[in-house]
């Protein structure tokens, strides 16, 4: 029952080249910044990420695209990222724009055993009939584009059919956990992290803070251990290591 694991290299050895990896957070609010660290230094590549945006060019999954790790990314905003933009717009990335409720629903459905489901968001544009551009080529033609989509009629209104997503492997940042892996998030970084980790086959948390099992109240645990499977405890300082993608203030 004890998850934890003695470093972030040692929690993500196993990620290959090619797999497909959900991250949690938004913007660089609660992203497992310890774990990308670490899984770029390990060196796969070719890997597909599912994440609500792609961090900044130097922080969060950004690391892993400007290093050229990223073959497809499945995202709901594009964000501050400029490479991300040009690495899109050159026939560099593959990426997959899904409504950001969308995306949420299709983390948690993958992480409850749910195929796919149908909601009203997308219905009369490109996301249901198709086309939109998810690859150029490098002089700027789409070479790969959305697929149609089923709809279906139930009482007075049209749904489009959205398919799951399982990842290959879940990573996550959270406030508190313990050993057997029940997680806590705290205030805006419990947004996609609990999705992310519901839809990783295997989960990989980073807590800031790690207590013994008994010491979480378990109203109080966002996500139960058995979606978690490795546990990493930060220091002080990684914990404390937490960026502001756009600082704001009074002159």
């Amino acid at each position: 029952m004890d998850k934890v694991v003695a470093s972030a290299a040692e929690a993500v050895a196993d990620i290959a080249s090619g797999s497909t990896i959900a991250v949690g957070g938004f913007g660089l609010c609660g992203i497992p910044s310890v774990l990308i660290e670490a899984l770029l230094e390990q060196g796969a590549d070719q890997l597909e990420a599912v994440s609500n945006n792609c961090g900044v060019d130097e922080w969060g999954v950004g690391r892993l695209l400007m290093n050229k790790r990223l073959r497809r990314m499945i995202a709901s905003y594009v964000g501050e990222n400029k490479e991300f933009a040009r690495q899109y717009l050159h026939g560099e990335l593959e990426v997959e724009l899904t409504p950001q409720g969308t995306l949420a629903e299709r983390l948690r459905a993958g992480g409850s055993g749910i195929p796919g489901f149908y909601t009203a968001t997308g219905v009369g544009t490109q996301v249901a009939e198709g086309g939109l551009p998810w690859k150029y080529d490098d002089a700027g033609n789409v070479v790969v584009a959305s697929p149609a989509k089923e709809t279906r009629t139930f009482g007075e209104h049209d749904y489009v059919l959205e398919e799951a997503i399982v990842a290959d492997f879940g990573l996550v940042r959270a406030w508190k956990g313990d050993r057997h892996g029940n997680l806590v998030f705290r205030q805006s970084a419990r947004n996609f992290n609990p999705l992310a980790a519901m839809s990783g086959r295997v989960t990989i948390a980073e807590v800031e803070e790690l207590v013994e099992p008994g010491s979480l109240d378990p109203d109080a645990v966002h996500t139960p251990g058995v979606f978690v499977q490795r546990v990493v405890a930060l220091t002080p300082e990684q914990a404390a290591d937490k960026r502001i993608e756009k600082r704001t203030v009074r002159s």
